[in-house]
């Protein structure tokens, strides 16, 4: 009798069901743990362009992580950038590049980038940018006067680019310089007439005496023995004619094992009728060799089925903030987008 009363007040216990944890608070724009995720992606995105400029953070749009298993997770960044003063041969750190101000006719670059953390080390696994230079418009507004970017094939462009080279080679008793790649231009009409040209070079294996006698026997040297530059020419056309040729050689560089120079890409070494006629296109589709993922479509499809996502939950919680609240509330700020580092565009 005793052990059956027993079992009877054991099955009237309350069962205490375990309560699953909760969800972490989703991850802002701005928390240190997304910022390094910026970071790492930042420096990934310029190791691995192969044109133009080195580009800075502005802001981070959005951030998505995808838990995978204990101390693993798949991290969904969406980066504004800015173009910096910095060439993308230029061995100096990112830290130390200046970013254009607005009024220079500033560049932004958009990425998408999708990082793996496992036991908290963050690794890229693929990206995608593209740029575009801010609206006539808006910097004419800022500075009536100030010159705009030029199209790279404009003939003035060339002219100046051309005239820039053979001056320097002229002059110079060290090695023949060729011309990688344009990389930004302007052209200046009031008061004056004035082009500036900034330009990439590479050194040849010819001395520039050796190339006034048959300069297309010269080549860019070889990847051991690379040495590149950069170069800033002004021309001025009214109201006097002079023209101002500034280069600087890096020294040779040792690129990372997927990372080719860009003497290895096709623009390389072409003469300036032959350049690219687009400015500062971050052109950048990358999916990391050594990522755990290799079908970079699938990685791609991933990066947008997330955007998609992000776009739903913002939606879900704009209608969500129309719920009455009490007098006196304040809402928490949002997640992101982050703080502008910079300035907008």
């Amino acid at each position: 009798m005793k052990a059956l009363v027993a079992l009877i007040l054991l099955v009237q216990l309350p069962v205490h069901k375990a309560v699953p944890a909760a969800p972490p608070p989703p991850l802002g724009c701005d928390d240190p743990e997304s910022e390094a995720a910026a970071e790492v992606a930042v420096n990934y995105i310029n190791g691995h362009s192969h044109h133009g400029y080195k580009f800075a953070l502005n802001r981070i749009e959005d951030i998505r992580v995808v838990p995978q298993g204990p101390n693993n997770a798949i991290i969904f960044l969406e980066l504004d950038l800015l173009e910096t003063k910095c060439p993308i041969l230029s061995p100096t750190p990112l830290e130390n590049c200046t970013v254009r101000s607005f009024a220079e006719h500033a560049v932004e670059g958009d990425c998408d980038v999708k990082l793996q953390k496992v036991n908290g080390t963050l690794s890229v696994l693929a990206s995608k940018c593209h740029s575009h230079a801010d609206s006539s418009e808006d910097i004419l507004k800022v500075c009536a006067d100030c010159p705009l970017l030029a199209s790279l094939n404009n003939t003035e462009v060339l002219e100046t680019v051309s005239a820039a080279l053979n001056d320097y080679n002229s002059k110079t008793t060290d090695s023949y310089l060729r011309l990688l790649e344009i990389g930004r231009a302007k052209i200046q009409y009031h008061p004056g007439h004035i082009v500036v040209a900034e330009f990439a070079v590479g050194a040849t294996n010819c001395s520039a005496e050796e190339a006034k006698a048959n300069v297309g026997a010269c080549q860019l040297l070889p990847e051991d023995q690379s040495n590149f530059g950069f170069c800033t020419a002004v021309m001025v056309k009214r109201p006097s004619q002079d023209l101002q040729v500034d280069c600087q050689l890096y020294g040779h560089q040792v690129p990372a094992p997927d990372i080719p120079l860009l003497s290895q890409d096709t623009s390389a070494g072409l003469p300036p009728s032959a350049v690219g006629f687009t400015n500062h296109n971050l052109r950048l589709a990358h999916n990391n060799p050594v990522a755990s993922e290799s079908s970079s479509s699938e990685i791609f499809r991933s990066l947008l089925s997330a955007k998609s996502v992000t776009k739903r939950a913002v939606a879900a919680a704009a209608q969500h903030d129309k719920v009455p609240r009490p007098v006196g509330f304040v809402p928490p700020p949002p997640p992101c987008p982050g703080k502008i580092r910079h300035f907008d565009i």
